[in-house]
C-alpha cells in the first residue's frame, strides 16, 4: 500500500463522504456577492435569498446579498457596473433599473445595456393596492372619493422614484384627475411600515412586502393589478373589476453582469440560477410571495428588455413622469 493510500484509508468517514458528495462551487471558492437595490426585508431580498439557498445547495458556491439601495436603483447599479467582469458580482435588475429608468431620468450614471449582461429573469409580481387599516376607504371607489374631498389630496407611497409603486400610482392619479403627492422611499420595507402607520394614504406594493402588515391586521386590500385575482387574496377584486382597466404594471426581476463578463460564466451562472427557480420547492416557495416565477436563456433576456423598455417609456410619456 502506498503512503498516500495509508493516509486516505487513515481518513474518518465523515470527511471522505462529505468530500465526494460536496457540490463543486459554481465559479470558485469566492463568494459571489449579489447586489440588491432595495433595502433589507423587501420582497426583492426575499426571493433573492429562497433563490440563492437552492443556488448554494446545488452547486456549494457562496452567496452573498449585498443591500444597495437608493437613486432609483442606480445607485447598486453603479457598484455593478464597476465590478469585475468575472461573474463574482451581480445585480438584481427590475423593470426599474433597466426599463422605466431610461425615460425617467435626463441622464443616468449607468447605461442598462452597455454597462450590463444578462443572465436570466428569476420572477414578476402584481402589485396590491392597499391602505391603512383605519382608512375610511373600503373599496377603490372609496380611495377615489376620498382622494376629490380630502384637504391637499392623498398621499401615496413608493419603493422609489421610478418603481413599479410609483409609476402605478401617476397612472391611477392620471386616471383619477384627482391630487395626489408622490412619497419616494427606499424600498418597499419603509414605505410599508409608514402605510401601516397611516403616514400615507395609499401604495401599490408587493404582496410578500405588505403579508406581514395584512397578517398583522394593520393595511386593507383594495385591489390587485393583475388580469386575475390572486388565489392569495381572493376577495380583492382586480383594477378591471372596479372599472379601472388598463392600470397594470408587472414587476419583473432579473439577474445580471457587468459587461465583459465572459460568455462561459454566463452561462453557468444561467444554468445554476434557472435550475434552482425551477425547482419545486423553490416554485411553491415564490408562488407563495404573490410571484410567478419567470426564465429564459441570457438572450431571450436581452430582447424582454429591450422590449420592456420602449413599454415603460410609453408609460412614462403617458402619465408625465419625469425625475431631474
Amino acid at each position: 500500500m502506498s503512503r498516500l493510500s495509508i493516509i486516505v484509508a487513515t481518513l474518518p468517514l465523515a470527511i471522505l463522504i462529505a468530500a465526494g458528495s460536496a457540490p463543486a462551487e459554481l465559479l470558485s471558492s469566492r463568494p459571489i456577492t449579489i447586489v440588491i437595490p432595495f433595502t433589507p426585508g423587501a420582497s426583492a431580498d426575499t426571493l433573492q435569498r429562497i433563490v440563492g439557498r437552492k443556488v448554494t445547495e446545488n452547486t456549494g458556491q457562496i452567496l452573498v446579498m449585498e443591500s444597495r439601495g437608493g437613486g432609483g436603483g442606480a445607485i447598486g447599479a453603479t457598484v455593478v457596473k464597476a465590478a469585475p467582469p468575472d461573474g463574482h458580482t451581480l445585480f438584481q435588475g427590475n423593470a426599474g433599473t433597466h426599463a422605466a429608468n431610461q425615460a425617467l431620468y435626463a441622464t443616468l450614471p449607468y447605461d442598462p445595456i452597455k454597462d450590463f449582461r444578462p443572465i436570466t429573469l428569476m420572477w414578476s409580481f402584481p402589485q396590491l393596492l392597499a391602505v391603512p387599516l383605519d382608512s375610511p376607504a373600503k373599496s377603490v371607489a372609496d380611495l377615489v372619493a376620498l382622494a376629490a374631498n380630502k384637504p391637499g389630496g392623498l398621499s401615496f407611497a413608493s419603493q422609489g422614484t421610478g418603481s413599479g409603486g410609483h409609476l402605478l400610482g401617476e397612472m391611477f392619479k392620471a386616471r383619477t384627475r384627482a391630487h395626489m403627492v408622490h412619497v419616494p422611499y427606499r424600498g418597499a420595507g419603509p414605505a410599508a411600515v409608514d402605510l401601516a402607520a397611516g403616514r400615507v394614504d395609499f401604495f401599490f406594493v408587493s404582496y410578500s412586502s405588505i403579508l406581514p402588515f395584512l397578517q398583522g391586521g394593520n393595511v386593507r386590500v383594495l385591489a390587485v393589478t393583475s388580469p386575475q385575482r390572486l388565489p392569495a387574496l381572493p376577495d380583492a377584486p382586480t383594477l378591471r373589476e372596479v372599472g379601472f382597466e388598463g392600470i397594470e404594471l408587472d414587476t419583473w426581476f432579473g439577474l445580471l453582469a457587468p459587461a465583459g463578463t465572459p460568455d462561459d460564466v454566463i452561462g453557468k451562472l444561467n444554468t445554476a440560477f434557472v435550475k434552482a427557480v425551477r425547482d419545486p420547492e423553490v416554485t411553491k416557495q415564490i408562488v407563495d410571495q404573490g410571484a410567478e416565477p419567470r426564465t429564459d436563456t441570457p438572450a431571450e433576456f436581452a430582447a424582454f428588455i429591450a422590449a420592456d423598455t420602449v413599454r415603460a417609456a410609453k408609460i412614462v410619456r403617458e402619465v408625465g413622469v419625469k425625475v431631474e
